[in-house]
């Protein structure tokens, strides 16, 4: 706790603690994230953009938005693009940065938008952080028009063990010390580091893909399996 607030959720997920965590490292968050990915996290966002595709006149809905960065690029190809995110402190540092995005407060597991208003949606490294994994791919289903896709990106495993073992080793032993340095609220990266040792590899997050109802599902391994992006498609009768 520091005065009085949540600084490092537990797995949990339990919604309050999740956004007050995020409420607190929302100045330096961005920055924080490029640090400890040493980088990559840029390349990450520009893998989404690519497998989002977003077209002039389309919408999407881009969830666990933060600040809005991974909004950007999908602004910039013409879409019309909703960054949602449930912590309002994210929420406030990315309407000083971007005053111009439609930042939007609403939980992935009740989403405040009619069924099938949107081309694609997408979540990058927030879909971890919801308690009810299966129920918001559900309900991210129920917003996307028949034929529209979702894209997943999330932190996954590692592909080549002896890689495996030395990532570990970094998230539970490197990781807190460096975001000591770097974060105004390193307990909070304790709890990353744990979320992403208990989240499912590749195989089973597709399988959690498929019981909540897309088809099509596949997934792309970025950075040797650190990441994995995920694609499903709203079957056209659903």
């Amino acid at each position: 706790m520091n005065n009085g607030r949540v600084t490092r959720a537990s797995l949990d997920k339990q919604p309050h603690e999740v956004a007050a965590m995020f409420d607190d490292v929302a100045a330096n968050y961005d920055l924080t994230n490029d640090v400890l990915s040493l980088g990559q996290s840029r390349l990450w966002r520009k893998a989404v953009a690519r497998a989002v595709d977003a077209r002039p006149g389309e919408r999407v809905l881009d969830l666990a938005a933060g600040t809005g960065t991974s909004s950007l690029p999908f602004t910039a190809a013409g879409a019309y693009v909703v960054p949602c995110d449930f912590s309002l402190g994210m929420l406030r540092a990315g309407k000083q940065r971007n005053p111009f995005l439609p930042l939007t407060a609403g939980d992935a597991t009740r989403l405040p938008f009619a069924e099938g208003v949107f081309d694609t949606v997408t979540i990058s490294f927030g879909l971890r952080n919801v308690q009810d994994t299966e129920g918001a791919l559900r309900e991210m289903l129920r917003v996307t028009r028949p034929g529209g896709k979702i894209v997943i990106c999330e932190f996954s495993q590692p592909t080549w063990a002896p890689f495996r073992t030395v990532y570990t080793e970094y998230l539970m032993r490197a990781l807190p010390p460096v975001a000591t340095a770097v974060s105004s609220s390193p307990d909070a990266y304790v709890y990353l580091a744990e979320s992403i040792r208990a989240w499912p590899d590749q195989p089973g997050l597709a399988g959690v893909l498929q019981r909540a109802g897309w088809s099509r599902v596949a997934w792309r391994n970025l950075t040797g399996g650190v990441v994995a992006l995920h694609r499903g498609t709203k079957p056209q009768d659903g």
